[in-house]
């Protein structure tokens, strides 16, 4: 399980051990790109997530987590604002405990949320070597030959020129962030009257081309302060 809170002195010397010592599997992590790039490599069940993040709002990581799973989150922040826990709620979150809850009492909300996941405390994560003739089990793809994007599952879309480009640019950072300039720079170069918005209607087309063709949300996420981020598995040949 994944511990996502800025506090390092919260996160290390009382939540992380903490949870340890109530059988969980924890894995401490300060920012929310740091979560996304674990999240390639090992699939975490359940979450404990703090709101004010360094990197990206904590609302907006919960829901790109319910969009593209179904892990367990439980929300651990200062804020006391209802108004705050209905957007949480709403974003994804299962439970929402306002600091400072004890251990034992988020060991018994994730405890909770584990038996509606039907994993209770076991160890969740997923070593990533599940290999299958040199391929990632599980990943999306990107054919270039075909200028096609394959979900796991085998659903299909085909690309433009420019959402190939855009994939071929995220999938290669693995996982990292890829800055909007740089983005821009691989669609169009140093073109000086380029509008940046046009970025951003691309983005929004390739993911509504995805809903559309009855594919899984796809898991290209905006990272606030830098640009986007593919998130999950994939291969590029």
């Amino acid at each position: 399980m994944a511990v996502l809170e800025d506090d390092r002195q919260l996160r290390d010397d009382i939540l992380v051990p903490g949870l340890r010592q109530f059988g969980f599997q924890a894995v401490g992590l300060g920012r929310a790109a740091e979560l996304y790039r674990c999240m390639l490599e090992d699939r975490f069940d359940l979450a404990v997530l703090d709101l004010g993040l360094p990197d990206e709002d904590g609302i907006s990581v919960a829901r790109h987590l319910r969009q593209c799973s179904d892990i367990g989150i439980v929300v651990l922040t200062g804020s006391r604002a209802e108004h705050e826990e209905i957007r949480a709620l709403t974003a994804g979150a299962d439970i929402y405990l306002r600091k400072p809850a004890g251990v034992a009492l988020l060991a018994a909300s994730l405890r909770s949320v584990g038996r509606r996941l039907r994993i209770a405390s076991r160890p969740v994560a997923v070593p990533h070597d599940e290999a299958v003739d040199g391929t990632l089990s599980g990943a999306w793809r990107l054919v270039t030959d075909d200028w096609n994007l394959v979900a796991p599952g085998g659903a299909v879309i085909a690309l433009s020129a420019s959402e190939r480009c855009l994939l071929r640019q995220l999938l290669d950072a693995d996982g990292e962030a890829v800055a909007r300039d740089c983005l821009i720079a691989g669609l169009h170069g140093d073109e000086p009257d380029y509008d940046p918005h046009r970025l951003e209607m691309l983005i929004y087309r390739l993911r509504r081309k995805a809903r559309e063709q009855g594919m899984p949300v796809l898991p290209l996420v905006t990272v606030r302060g830098s640009g986007y981020a593919f998130i999950a598995r994939s291969s590029v040949p």
